[in-house]
């Protein structure tokens, strides 16, 4: 009988020069589990309408476990869809003005599955350099022909299209969330009727946030509804649940459920999600003014740290980004401004796609004047040397 081949003592010993290699370029990521009583000024999660403990919201969680029980039980085609699941996609539906919806586990999962059913062998995929990991990995799924253009770049994406006689496709982040730049929607909107070529949008950093009442970024630039137009997000930001949805044409959501492996082969959303996020969204409709006040948060957290001469993009939405000296100066900063009672995000490579760290301050409706102005002289009192310039850079 042969005998095995012998194994080396470590089989996982390159992880180890990884590691260091990751220490040496101040990139080592941790987990931080919070506190359910943190004492922590919060602008580092995405919970952008301050609903995640709203008690309508926590109340429609409570409620939907109660009654479903606490997991989906199956995938969405087998036992995982429940009457509270299809309630949710027919308001999110509504309320962000397209025909249909389909709700998935995540906003993972829902880029996943609109990139990969929605193209294929012999499809051009298109995508905005500035498009979040899920897009970019969805891209890597699809099996099509995939074309990078530079961020916001309409002109190059007329001319990538152009060069395609098949079916083709443009996926581009709404807001995009290393900077808080908003996609010229229209513009890529005018580009794709001109050579057929249908839209992909991740509006996960627009719903709630940009649009009437905060119906999205596709709703504010009139492509709601649209037929050549799709729309993907997530329920676990302004909406403070989780999971994720897709939207478009009736027909376009019949196709992902019998053809994307991300919705077919996954669990579905746990009740409790989906009646967090029905609470949230029915919540907003009847307080449209927490989009808008998000976006004042987000002008005035801009306007001041700017002021005083730090490099910040302008927010389009509620994404504040201050640019840091390095990857490990941010990550200081982050500590240092979490000693000091805020917690902010740090974003460092290979998060942003042009190697330059930042800091990243979300905004949120619910936050106060003094909130805000604590947030602000925080940043700035622990700001690190090279981090201010004598005129401010604006975007």
């Amino acid at each position: 009988m042969t005998q095995p081949s012998p194994q080396p003592e470590d089989v996982f010993a390159w992880i180890d020069g990884a590691e260091r290699r990751r220490e040496e370029a101040g990139l080592v990521r941790t987990l931080r589990p919070r506190p359910s009583d943190s004492p922590l000024l919060d602008l580092a999660s995405n919970d952008y309408l301050g609903l995640s403990r709203h008690p309508e919201t926590v109340r429609g969680a409570c409620a939907a476990a109660e009654r479903w029980g606490a997991g989906a039980t199956g995938s969405r085609l087998v036992t995982g869809t429940t009457e509270l699941h299809t309630e949710l996609e027919r308001e999110l539906a509504a309320f962000a003005g397209f025909e249909a919806a389909l709700v998935l586990s995540s906003g993972y999962a829902a880029n996943l599955a609109a990139v990969t059913a929605l193209s294929g062998r012999g499809t051009l995929v298109v995508s905005d350099s500035g498009n979040h990991a899920s897009i970019v990995d969805g891209c890597r799924l699809s099996r099509a022909e995939v074309e990078v253009t530079p961020h916001g770049d309409v002109e190059q994406v007329r001319k990538t299209l152009a060069g395609h006689a098949g079916r083709a496709l443009l996926v581009t982040d709404s807001v995009f969330s290393v900077d808080g730049d908003a996609a010229p929607l229209a513009a890529y909107a005018a580009v794709c009727r001109e050579a057929g070529a249908a839209l992909i949008v991740d509006d996960a950093h627009g719903l709630g946030v940009l649009g009437e009442g905060g119906r999205g970024a596709p709703h504010a630039a009139g492509l709601a509804g649209a037929p050549g137009v799709v729309a993907t997000m997530t329920l676990s930001k302004s909406l403070g649940s989780q999971g994720g949805a897709v939207l478009g044409p009736a027909k376009v959501i019949r196709h992902l459920v019998n053809t994307a492996r991300a919705f077919i082969f996954d669990t579905g959303l746990a009740p409790a999600a989906a009646g967090a996020a029905l609470a949230s969204l029915r919540l907003l409709e009847r307080e449209p003014q927490r989009a808008a006040r998000v976006r004042e948060v987000a002008a005035e957290l801009y306007g001041r740290l700017t002021a005083s001469g730090l490099t910040a993009a302008r927010p389009d939405a509620a994404v504040v980004s201050v640019r840091a000296p390095s990857a490990a100066a941010a990550l200081r900063w982050a500590a240092d401004c979490r000693e000091a009672g805020l917690s902010v995000g740090c974003f460092r490579p290979p998060s942003v796609p042009d190697g330059i760290s930042r800091l990243r301050l979300t905004a949120r409706a619910d936050l106060t004047g003094d909130e805000i102005g604590r947030a602000v002289g925080t940043v700035l009192r622990t700001a690190p040397a090279g981090a201010t310039e004598t005129e401010p850079v604006q975007r």
